[in-house]
């Protein structure tokens, strides 16, 4: 019994060790304030190690089943006409959660009262208080209306009033519905863990959850992006290679 208690207590103090480790605010929350690799850069261990950026999508695996009808308003067949089969190679914003998924850096800034998103490509940030209801009226648009809260060490950000839009590269179109909840917590002090959960009622017959890690660079910064510098696509023509 006597080792057994010992043995607990090691363990004990060994957890508390651990989560000592990663950085906090003065207040004890957990710090996420930092340039990101965001979940779209694949981490190569080994010799000479990158970070590559490619395109990440949401796991069609992962996915819950779909609505009746659901499943062609989800997976609506290519045009050609980039106006409708991915406005964003006219510049149009990713919008939310897809931003998330690009492949670029994103910085936090944290205070006591809000988190704040700046993420690298086309500039777009989310400014998202800490601890406040959504407003009664939210209207629709690309990034939706974001509030956080606090999960113990995690913070749960819930957002809505998202307009009808792409859900991320090549997965298809989300609804006006779509609700998502993001689960923020540091696995380790240079490694995040991210975690969606989508629910759309009228594309999904029940909410799924998807998860991501980020890396923290401190080396990095921000550079500049601006999409219509070099846009091959003006006025929804793409076949262009010039």
């Amino acid at each position: 019994m006597k080792r057994f208690l010992l043995m607990f207590v090691a363990a004990a103090a060994l957890i508390s060790a651990q989560t000592t480790k990663i950085p906090r605010m003065p207040g004890g929350k957990p710090n996420f304030a930092g340039v990101w690799a965001g979940p779209a850069f694949t981490h190569i261990v080994g010799p000479g190690d990158t970070d590559t950026p490619r395109v990440t999508n949401f796991d069609r695996s992962k996915m819950a089943p779909f609505q009746p009808g659901a499943q062609a308003k989800f997976l609506q067949p290519p045009t050609g006409d980039p106006r409708h089969d991915d406005p964003t190679e006219l510049c149009l914003p990713d919008g939310h959660p897809r931003e998330a998924l690009a492949p670029y850096a994103q910085q936090i800034v944290q205070t006591p009262d809000s988190i704040v998103f700046l993420y690298e490509y086309m500039h777009f940030f989310r400014v998202i208080p800490i601890g406040k209801p959504h407003p009664a009226d939210v209207d629709l648009t690309f990034m939706g209306n974001s509030v956080a809260k606090w999960d113990g060490d995690t913070l749960v950000i819930d957002t809505i009033g998202l307009k009808e839009w792409t859900l991320s590269a090549s997965n298809g179109w989300h609804s006006d519905a779509l609700h998502t909840i993001e689960r923020l917590r540091h696995i380790d002090a240079t490694t995040l863990s991210y975690e969606f959960t989508i629910d759309d009622p009228k594309i999904f017959t029940k909410p799924w959850s998807q998860e991501f890690q980020m890396k923290l660079h401190p080396t990095w910064s921000l550079l500049e992006q601006v999409c219509e510098e070099n846009n091959r696509c003006q006025g929804g023509n793409c076949s262009s290679s010039k």
